[in-house]
């Protein structure tokens, strides 16, 4: 009886866990809906350095901006999102994965982006402010150094 207990006792909290996991998957999938749409709400709005706020965004300002309205934290810069927040994907990249930039392969990341899908990525840049671009961006695909998704 006791035996019959223990296995009864052993499946109900393996399925627990199973449902567990698919909650953490669907609120993830929330925040980088959520996040994605808040960063195309705010497609043309200028470049600012530093800039946190739909009156102007830094790279990494609009990302830490589309996250917290989706409920989600992030750190400030680019280079703390990559070496503090997340964990690094290395196939499926999904929307809402953010795809970081570097000088060079050697070096910290300074530029962050979050993919939207279908090979785009939304982005502060300082030359036209939040838009859209392609991830074979002529300048930046030789810079890209990673993706990570939180």
């Amino acid at each position: 009886m006791l035996k019959k207990f223990v296995v009864a006792f052993v499946i109900i909290v393996s399925f627990s866990s199973l449902f567990a996991n698919m909650g953490d998957k669907a609120e993830a999938a929330y925040y980088h809906t959520k996040a994605v749409s808040v960063a195309k709400s705010n497609i043309g709005v200028p470049y600012q350095w530093g800039g946190m706020s739909p009156s102007g965004f830094d790279c990494s300002g609009l990302i830490k901006y589309s996250f917290a309205r989706a409920g989600k934290t992030l750190n400030r810069t680019a280079a703390q999102m990559f070496y503090g927040n997340g964990y690094r994907i290395y196939n499926y990249i999904q929307p809402g994965d953010l795809m970081f930039y570097a000088p060079t392969k050697a070096s910290s990341p300074t530029h962050v982006a979050m993919y939207i899908g279908n090979g785009k990525m939304i982005m502060a840049s300082s030359s036209k402010g939040v838009m859209i671009t392609s991830t074979n961006n002529p300048y930046w695909h030789p810079r890209y150094v990673g993706t990570k998704r939180v």
